[in-house]
C-alpha cells in the first residue's frame, strides 16, 4: 500500500490545510449549530489526522485511496457524534473512531482465498456425495467421503467450510404482502432487553461524572475493546497509571449506580 503518494482520492496531501485550536473550538460550535460550510472546512482540517492514522494499515494489502476514503467516513463520524461539552481534545476521539471503521473495512472485505487444491477438494467431495446418492438412495456421513477420497475428514470439512458463500444479515427469508424478515429478525440477540438498555442509560450517565481522562480510559478499555497496553502507548501514560486510573474510575462509578 503506497501511502508515501503526494495524492490521494484527489486530495494533496502536501497542501492539507491546519486549524488553530481556537478555530477548532468555533467550528465545532457552528457544526452543532448546523453550519454545513463549517462541517466541511473542520472534515478538510483533520484531513491529516486521517492521513496519520490508516499510515498505521501499511502492512494491509489494500489501496491506499480505499483506506483514505474510509477513514474519512470514520471522520464524518466522530464529528457529528463529538460531545463539545466534556473536557475532550477531538483527536482523542476521532482516532478510535477512524482506526475502528478502517478495521471493520479490513475485516469485511478481506474475503477468504480459498487456494485451487482446497476448492479441488471441496468439489471432489460434493461429487462424491452426489454419487453415493444415486447408487444408495441416501446421504454418505464425512466418514465414507473421507474413505472414498483418502483424505482426512478434517481437510474436507474444512474445504467444503471453506467454499460456503457467507449469508449476510439483510437477506431477505420471506416476503408476505408489504413486510420483508430478514435472517438478522431470525437472531436472538441477547443483549437487547429492556433491563440492558436501562443499565445501559445508567452507565453513560455516570461515565458523564468521571474526569476527561478517566472519561476516555473507560471508552477506550470498554467501548472500543483496547488494552490497557494500547491504552498506554495512544495517550502516552504507563501502563501501570492506566490500571490505576481505570480502578478508580470503576470504583467512583459503582458506587454512584449503587446509590
Amino acid at each position: 500500500m503506497a501511502l508515501n503518494k503526494v495524492e490521494i482520492c484527489g486530495v494533496n496531501t502536501a497542501k492539507l490545510p491546519l486549524l488553530s485550536e481556537k478555530e477548532k473550538k468555533e467550528l465545532l460550535i457552528q457544526i452543532k449549530q448546523g453550519d454545513k460550510k463549517a462541517r466541511e472546512k473542520y472534515i478538510k482540517g483533520n484531513l491529516r489526522l486521517v492521513l496519520s492514522v490508516i499510515q498505521r494499515f501499511h502492512h494491509a494489502n489494500e489501496n491506499a485511496d480505499d483506506l483514505f476514503q474510509v477513514g474519512c467516513v470514520g471522520l464524518m463520524k466522530a464529528i457529528d457524534n463529538f460531545d463539545i461539552t466534556l473536557d475532550v481534545k477531538f483527536s482523542t476521539y476521532a482516532v478510535p473512531m477512524i482506526i475502528g471503521e478502517v478495521r471493520r473495512y479490513l475485516r469485511d472485505n478481506n474475503s477468504i482465498r480459498v487456494s485451487r487444491s482446497l476448492r479441488d477438494i471441496a468439489y471432489k467431495a460434493i461429487y462424491t456425495k452426489e454419487n453415493y446418492i444415486k447408487q444408495y438412495n441416501k446421504e454418505p456421513t464425512i466418514e465414507e467421503i473421507a474413505k472414498e477420497l483418502d483424505i482426512e475428514k478434517e481437510v474436507i470439512l474444512f474445504a467444503l467450510d471453506a467454499i460456503v458463500t457467507p449469508v449476510s444479515l439483510y437477506e431477505p427469508v420471506f416476503q408476505e404482502g408489504g413486510d420483508t424478515l430478514y435472517v438478522m429478525d431470525q437472531v436472538r440477540d441477547k443483549k437487547n432487553k429492556e433491563e440492558t438498555w436501562v443499565e445501559e442509560i445508567s452507565l453513560k450517565e455516570a461515565m458523564k461524572k468521571l474526569k476527561p481522562r478517566e472519561y476516555d480510559i473507560i471508552r477506550r478499555r470498554f467501548f472500543e475493546g483496547q488494552t490497557q497496553t494500547e491504552v498506554a502507548d495512544e495517550i502516552a501514560i504507563s501502563q501501570a497509571q492506566v490500571s490505576r486510573l481505570e480502578k478508580n474510575a470503576l470504583k467512583y462509578m459503582r458506587g454512584l449506580l449503587e446509590v
